[in-house]
């Protein structure tokens, strides 16, 4: 039996009052997850810290942070934002497990952007998706205090807000739900390298703003103003964003208030909107839409995070959040890669657009989510 399909067995043993056929391997998720459901009673245990084999975090985490050290540029001519996030989510999984072998390879692999690699660096203060860049030399900086690092983060962090507008937004706004994550998460890093109060204020002002444009009543979000579906990867960034923020954003901020009502109110549509087998799915409130990863690991990310920092009660979220755990180290494969992932998406006034994107295997979406999960359960 592959470990996919024994991961999704264990899965099903610890989803169902009985023990059940495992599902088949990738392929027809989407049948897998409702095979899955509609046979299995769901586990009440909210305990984040004790894994069936297969599934420990730290154990998984660590497999996937060395897959990605000689993994190939996910693009030949720039270093692009799903590169970005699982280069950090690698880093900061090696960080909270004090694994300097690892931190050692993930450095020697950014050394060529100071050479031979320079012209693979995003532009500087063009666009949110280039922007976040600074997010990982900044990492690199809280680790090794090496301040070539800090430089480089702090030249993207403080280039977005060159030009602000009347309201105190970047000019690179452009109220995609994606930007909640893009944005937020090269201000808060230039915060927790320089202790700066200016970075967790602009990252807060922006995401006050994007809150009152896109949050929906039923605590979801459209992907943008004039595309009114609730897009499961883009949810997903908007709920990782809330939460690294919430992390560092002080409790008499004058937008604190504002942002935790909108991650409470997201985290309780989140309950709702979660089938029993414990994935999400690439457009939340579509049944026939299909169980997608990258977005699940962004929910786990929040939810646990969320638990372990008590914004959210354990009894009311710990399920979830267990069962959001065990449901993406299933679609982790032999080869370390996450499956099921969907493929890049911009946006599209257009139902079949997102129903039909095609679901990818290792892409960088997917992995850096299942990084930032792990870490969030071991980190202190």
């Amino acid at each position: 039996m592959s470990l996919i399909s024994r991961r999704r067995f264990n899965a099903s043993l610890l989803l169902s009052a009985s023990a059940v056929v495992a599902p088949r391997f990738a392929g027809a998720e989407s049948g897998e997850q409702q095979t899955a459901s509609s046979s299995a009673a769901v586990s009440n245990s909210t305990d984040l810290t004790q894994w069936p084999k297969g599934y420990d975090p730290r154990e998984l985490g660590t497999n996937v942070a060395q897959h990605f050290v000689p993994s190939a540029h996910f693009h030949t001519d720039r270093i692009v934002y799903p590169e970005v996030c699982a280069w950090y989510g690698a880093l900061e999984l090696a960080r909270v497990t004090n694994n300097t072998d690892l931190i050692a390879k993930l450095q020697a692999r950014f050394q060529p952007l100071f050479s031979s690699e320079t012209a693979l660096l995003p532009p500087v203060g063009e666009h949110v998706d280039y922007s976040m860049f600074g997010s990982l030399p900044l990492e690199l900086y809280i680790i090794t205090k090496d301040k070539r690092y800090l430089d480089l983060g702090l030249k993207y962090a403080d280039a977005q807000w060159a030009k602000p507008d009347a309201q105190g937004l970047t000019d690179e706004t452009r109220f995609w739900v994606d930007d909640m994550y893009m944005v937020t998460i090269v201000q808060v890093q230039a915060f927790r390298a320089t202790g700066d109060q200016k970075y967790l204020d602009r990252a807060a002002t922006q995401m006050a703003a994007y809150l009152d444009k896109l949050q929906q009543p039923n605590g979801l979000f459209f992907h943008a103003p004039d595309v009114p579906f609730f897009w499961g990867r883009g949810n997903g960034w908007f709920a990782v964003g809330m939460t690294e923020l919430l992390r560092d954003l002080p409790r008499d901020h004058a937008k604190r208030a504002r942002i935790e009502k909108g991650y409470q109110t997201m985290m309780a549509a989140l309950l709702r909107y979660q089938p029993p087998a414990g994935a999400w799915r690439q457009l939340l409130d579509r049944d026939e839409s299909w169980p997608e990863t990258s977005g699940t690991g962004m929910f786990a990310f929040a939810l646990i995070s969320g638990v372990r920092n008590g914004m959210l009660p354990a009894v009311t979220y710990g399920s979830a959040a267990r069962r959001a755990w065990i449901a993406l180290a299933g679609y982790v494969d032999q080869n370390n890669d996450v499956t099921s992932v969907c493929e890049g998406t911009n946006k599209l006034n257009n139902l079949e657009y997102y129903l039909l994107r095609k679901r990818r295997t290792g892409d960088f979406h997917g992995q850096a989510p299942l990084l930032w999960t792990a870490a969030a359960l071991l980190r202190a």
